[in-house]
């Protein structure tokens, strides 16, 4: 295998690159711009045979990809932030029609006011979609990610658009090392397109976009709630299988030095990494700390997520978003009512964090465990919903 230092978007344009997708559109927009400008130049310099639409919007992107993929054309995208809410009158049009784009997403904050810096409010604002979502925690797992996504997506049991995410600039713009694969590696380990439905097909013409009344539209739903269940057999599969080819497996959820752990953080995207190196340091100490990454978050891993913290003491479930509900970020309230009916669960409490880019450091996060030692040693949080690092 290659190795290649990348920053995140470059690595996701390369796996864009060896994918070949047959139509691309996107306009361009901080933190993401770099993912389709580094494509277009491989568009330019004749390394895919790509048609790329320059478009004048994200609504404009989405519907391209929305009509070129029920044309039968393998679709992929780029966007973040406002861009992705530009999208979002056209995102569930893309799941209803059980259309398997991939989307390559950088977290970026939701203004206002404007902040081009990190947090999960763009994902989260669609995360009841219909669209599958993955949260890469470096550049490796991003490119690792895009390239599943596509078996994912295209799997007849599935045929759902996703989206990739990596946290901007921290992952988008920061360079590590990855393990590329071959070109040949990646056209084989995808395959073919298969084409379904194809409104191109005049021996069994189909009608999209049509009127639905109340007679029929529930029925018409119901698919996506199926290929939505069905998904997460679907993602272990692949990821089993890329592990046994490539040497890398991820799955729905990581746990890190969780089996014998007492007192656990939870957390998506490059928290991660962070609070890998604080559980080492905590075990050197005697703590018995641990990690639980969430992976992926659509189609949410419940029954994953309870396993894996049945023997946890106090568990911290950080958000990098806040769903102004007033009950605790979108990660926090959906393993808050995965755990409800479960004997063996740990003292919850949700840390809300990060939100515009505002670093977590290796501090905070032992100052987060040192907080869930206290809750599993009283067996009481103090406080339920934290935003955690805010001035006061």
């Amino acid at each position: 295998m290659p190795i290649l230092a990348k920053t995140g978007n470059e690595a996701m344009a390369e796996a864009m690159r060896q994918i070949n997708p047959d139509v691309v559109a996107a306009y361009p927009i901080t933190p993401a711009t770099e993912i389709v400008m580094i494509f277009s130049g491989f568009v330019a310099d004749g390394l895919v045979d790509t048609e790329f639409v320059a478009v004048e919007s994200e609504h404009s992107a989405m519907s391209a990809c929305v009509g070129a993929a029920a044309a039968g054309a393998r679709v992929m995208t780029g966007t973040s932030s406002q861009g992705l809410q530009l999208m979002s009158e056209i995102l569930p049009i893309a799941s209803a029609l059980r259309l398997p784009i991939v989307l390559c997403e950088v977290n970026r904050a939701l203004s206002a006011p404007i902040n081009i810096h990190c947090d999960h409010s763009d994902t989260m604002a669609v995360r009841d979609f219909g669209w599958m979502q993955v949260y890469a925690e470096n550049a490796q797992e991003a490119y690792d990610s895009i390239i599943q996504m596509i078996r994912i997506s295209e799997d007849e049991r599935v045929r759902l658009p996703g989206m990739v995410s990596t946290d901007g600039f921290i992952i988008s713009h920061c360079m590590e090392k990855i393990e590329a694969l071959e070109d040949n590696e990646v056209k084989k380990y995808i395959g073919e397109y298969k084409v379904i439905n194809s409104v191109l097909d005049q021996k069994n013409p189909i009608s999209i976009g049509s009127l639905d009344l109340q007679d029929y539209y529930f029925e018409h739903k119901m698919p996506v709630v199926e290929a939505m269940g069905k998904a997460k057999d679907v993602i272990l599969e692949v990821s089993k299988d890329f592990g046994k080819r490539y040497g890398r497996e991820y799955g729905l959820t990581e746990g890190y030095k969780l089996k014998d752990a007492e007192i656990a953080l939870v957390a998506m995207g490059s928290t991660c990494g962070t609070t890998r190196a604080v559980v080492d340091e905590l075990r050197e100490r005697g703590v018995k700390a641990g990690l639980l990454k969430v992976r992926v978050f659509r189609p949410f891993p419940a029954e994953e997520i309870v396993q894996a913290l049945s023997k946890v003491k106090a568990a911290a479930i950080t958000d990098r978003s806040d769903g102004f509900s007033n009950q605790g970020g979108q990660l926090f309230t959906e393993i808050r009512s995965a755990m409800y009916e479960q004997k063996a669960k740990p003292i919850l409490s949700n840390y809300i964090y990060g939100l515009g880019g505002r670093e977590i450091s290796l501090e905070d996060i032992r100052k987060i465990f040192d907080e869930q030692k206290e809750v599993a040693d009283s067996g009481k949080v103090k406080q339920l919903i934290r935003h955690f690092g805010v001035r006061e």
